[in-house]
C-alpha cells in the first residue's frame, strides 16, 4: 500500500508540474494570442490528444456514444454543462493572465488565487445541503490571510484587474469540479473530457470570431504554437492521463494534495523562466495560501 502511495504521488507530482508551467505558457501567450482565439485552440487539440488516449486504451469495441437516444441526450447534457463551465473558468483565467502589467509576478498570484477553488468547492456544496466541516472553515480562514498578503502588500495599488478575473476563474473552476462530479459517473472521465474540451473549443472559437477576429494574426499563432501545444498535448492530455493513473494508486486525500502543488510549481516556474519573483509579503500570502488548500483537505476525524 505504501510503495502504491508512493507510485500514485510520484505520478501526481508529474501532473502538478506541468500544470503549474502552463501558467508560464499562457502567459508568454497572452501578448500574442487573445484570449478566446489562444483558448479555443489550445482546447481543440485537448480534445484531439484525449481522443487518441481513448481510442488506444479503450475495450475492444466499445463506442464513444451511447447507443440508447435517451441516454446519448444526456450524454450530450453532461458535456454541455461541463464544457460550459471548462470554458468560463479558462476564459476567465486567460484573460486574468493577460491583464496582469509587466513585472507582475503573473504566474504566481494565478496558480494561487486558481487554486481556491480546493476551497470553494466545499463551501458551495453548503447549497447543496452538505456539512462543510472545521478544516474547511479554518482553511478559508487561513486562504484570506495569504490572499491579503498576496494582493494587498503594496495597499488597494497592489490589486490588479487579473486578480478578480483570476478569482472568477476560481469560482467557474469549482462550479466545474460540482458538475464534473455529478456527470462523470454517467460518461466516464476521459469521455466526459473529451466532450468538455471540444465544447470549449465551439464556445471561445465562436467568441474569438465574434470580438476577436481583427486581433487574430496567423504570425502571432505560429510564434505563440509551443505554448499553445504545450497547453493542449502536455497540459490537457498528458497531465490528465497522469491524473487518471495516478489516482488509481494515491489515497484520495494524498493526491488532492499533491495536485495542488500546481501553484506551487506556477510560482516556480515564473521565477525561473520568466524571471517575475516575489516580494516577502507576497511569499508569505502564496504560502498561507497553500497551507489553508492542505488544511480544508484534512479529514475531519483521524481513526487510529
Amino acid at each position: 500500500m505504501k510503495n502504491n502511495n508512493l507510485k500514485g504521488t510520484l505520478i501526481l507530482t508529474v501532473a502538478a508540474v506541468i500544470w503549474g508551467l502552463a501558467f508560464v505558457a499562457q502567459s508568454g501567450a497572452a501578448a500574442l494570442v487573445p484570449p478566446f482565439a489562444f483558448n479555443a485552440l489550445r482546447s481543440i487539440i485537448g480534445a484531439l490528444v484525449l481522443y487518441l488516449f481513448w481510442f488506444f486504451a479503450q475495450k475492444r469495441g466499445e463506442r464513444f456514444f451511447p447507443e440508447n437516444p435517451k441516454d446519448k441526450k444526456q450524454y450530450f447534457v453532461c458535456a454541455s454543462v461541463c464544457g460550459l463551465c471548462l470554458s468560463v473558468a479558462i476564459n476567465f483565467q486567460q484573460f486574468g493572465i493577460a491583464a496582469y502589467p509587466k513585472g507582475v509576478a503573473s504566474e504566481a498570484r494565478a496558480g494561487f488565487i486558481t487554486a481556491l477553488y480546493v476551497i470553494l468547492v466545499p463551501i458551495f456544496s453548503i447549497f447543496l445541503k452538505k456539512k462543510v466541516g472545521l478544516p474547511v472553515l479554518l482553511g478559508v480562514l487561513i486562504a484570506i490571510s495569504g490572499i491579503y498578503l498576496l494582493c494587498f502588500s503594496k495597499g488597494v495599488s497592489g490589486i490588479y484587474i487579473g486578480d478578480f478575473l483570476i478569482f472568477l476563474c476560481a469560482i467557474s473552476f469549482a462550479l466545474h469540479i460540482m458538475a464534473v462530479d455529478k456527470f462523470v459517473g454517467f460518461t466516464g472521465g476521459v469521455k466526459l473530457s473529451i466532450m468538455q474540451f471540444l465544447v470549449a473549443a465551439v464556445v471561445s472559437a465562436l467568441l474569438a470570431t465574434i470580438f476577436e477576429f481583427d486581433e487574430i494574426l496567423l504570425s502571432n499563432i505560429l510564434a505563440a504554437a509551443p505554448q499553445i501545444l504545450y497547453l493542449g498535448v502536455m497540459s490537457s492530455g498528458v497531465a490528465y492521463t497522469l491524473q487518471i493513473v495516478g489516482q488509481k494508486y494515491a489515497e484520495p486525500t494524498v493526491a488532492s494534495i499533491t495536485m495542488s502543488l500546481e501553484s506551487v510549481f506556477a510560482a516556480l516556474g515564473g521565477w525561473l523562466i520568466s524571471g517575475n519573483g516575489l516580494s516577502v509579503k507576497e511569499l508569505i500570502g502564496c504560502v498561507l495560501v497553500f497551507a489553508a488548500i492542505i488544511v480544508a483537505q484534512m479529514p475531519q476525524k483521524v481513526k487510529n
